[in-house]
C-alpha cells in the first residue's frame, strides 16, 4: 500500500441500467483531490492510520462504548498481507488494512463470526458477560454465561441442548472455545435476525452492513466522518469465505489505497470488492 493523494467516491447506481461510456463517465466525475494523503503507514489503529477525506471529520463517539472500542482496533503493519486460516496468503490488493486479530486454524471465523467476535470481546474485556449472547441458525440461543459456568452445547440433528455441570472458568481460552461453538452454528442467517435495521443517513461506528442467507455477507462499519453539510463517509471491515484476517477493505471504486465510501453517492448499491449490498442492508446492534 502507497501514499496517494487520489480518492475516488464509491458510485451505487443499478448497473443494468447504466451504459459504460456513461459508467466512466460518472467514475472520472467524482474523483476527489484530496489536500492530504490519506494513508499515514506508521498509524496503528484506524483513526491514527486514516486521515479523513478532506472536508470530514470524525464526530466524537461516547467514552467506553462500542463505537470507540471499534475505532481503536489495533492494525496490523502497513502493507501486511490478507491470509486464510489454513496459513496461505490471499492474493488480492483490495484491502486497505489488516485488523490485528486471530483467524484461528478452521475455516469457521467467516464474515459475521468475525464481527460476532469483536462484539463479544468488547463485552468480555468490559467483563458485561451477560450481554455476550447469539443465537444459532436453528434459533437456539447461547449464552456465554451459561458456557463460562460450567455447561456445554449438545447437538444432536436439529436437537441443540445444553447438558455438563463443569467447573466455573472465565478465562479467555474458554471463551474462545464459545465462540468457535457459536461460528459454527450461527451465521449471516440468524445474525441479522439479531440486528436492527436503520437508516444509511444514519450510520454509526459499529454498524453492520448484512444480508442474511447462504451464502450471505456481512461487513462492520468501522469508522465516520462527517462534512459540515451533515453527509457522511463510512469505511467498512470483513472476513470472507474462507476464513481469513478481519480486514478493511477499499473503496470498490477506487484505484488507489482510500478505504472511504461516501453515502451520499448511495443510490440503490453499495458496491464493495467482494459483494454489492442494498441501503436498506443497514443494522444496528
Amino acid at each position: 500500500m502507497k501514499m496517494q493523494i487520489i480518492f475516488i467516491a464509491v458510485i451505487v447506481f443499478a448497473c443494468t441500467a447504466t451504459p459504460d461510456d456513461k459508467l466512466a463517465e460518472i467514475k472520472q466525475a467524482q474523483q476527489i483531490v484530496q489536500s492530504e494523503p490519506i494513508l499515514n503507514p506508521e498509524g496503528k489503529t484506524i483513526e491514527s492510520r486514516f486521515a479523513t477525506p478532506t472536508g470530514f471529520t470524525r464526530k466524537p463517539c461516547s467514552e467506553g462504548s462500542f463505537a470507540v472500542y471499534v475505532r481503536s482496533l489495533p492494525l496490523k503493519p502497513d502493507g501486511d498481507p490478507v491470509y486464510f486460516y489454513n496459513g496461505e496468503e490471499k492474493r488480492s490488493n483490495k484491502h486497505a488494512a489488516i485488523i490485528d486479530m486471530t483467524v484461528g486454524d478452521r475455516d469457521l471465523q467467516q464474515c459475521a463470526d468475525a464481527i460476532m467476535r469483536v462484539r463479544a470481546e468488547y463485552f468480555f474485556y468490559r467483563k458485561e458477560y451477560d450481554s455476550i449472547s447469539f443465537h444459532f441458525v436453528n434459533g437456539f440461543d447461547a449464552t456465554y454465561k451459561k458456557w463460562a459456568e460450567g455447561q456445554r452445547i449438545g447437538v444432536n440433528g436439529n436437537k441443540t441442548y445444553w447438558y455438563g455441570n463443569l467447573e466455573s472458568d472465565y478465562s479467555y481460552d474458554t471463551f474462545m472455545k464459545y465462540l468457535i461453538m457459536v461460528y459454527s452454528y450461527a451465521g449471516t442467517a440468524s445474525f441479522e435476525k439479531e440486528l436492527k435495521p436503520k437508516p444509511l443517513k444514519k450510520m454509526e461506528v459499529g454498524d453492520v452492513l448484512i444480508q442474511g442467507g447462504s451464502p450471505g455477507h456481512a461487513m462492520l462499519v468501522v469508522d465516520v466522518a462527517e462534512n459540515e453539510k451533515g453527509e457522511k463517509a463510512f469505511m467498512l471491515a470483513q472476513s470472507y469465505m474462507p476464513a481469513q484476517s478481519f480486514h478493511i477493505v477499499r473503496n470498490g471504486w477506487s484505484s488507489g489505497i482510500s478505504p472511504w465510501y461516501l453515502i451520499s453517492d448511495v443510490v440503490n448499491i453499495i458496491e464493495t470488492p467482494s459483494w454489492s449490498f442494498n441501503p436498506g442492508d443497514l443494522h444496528g446492534f
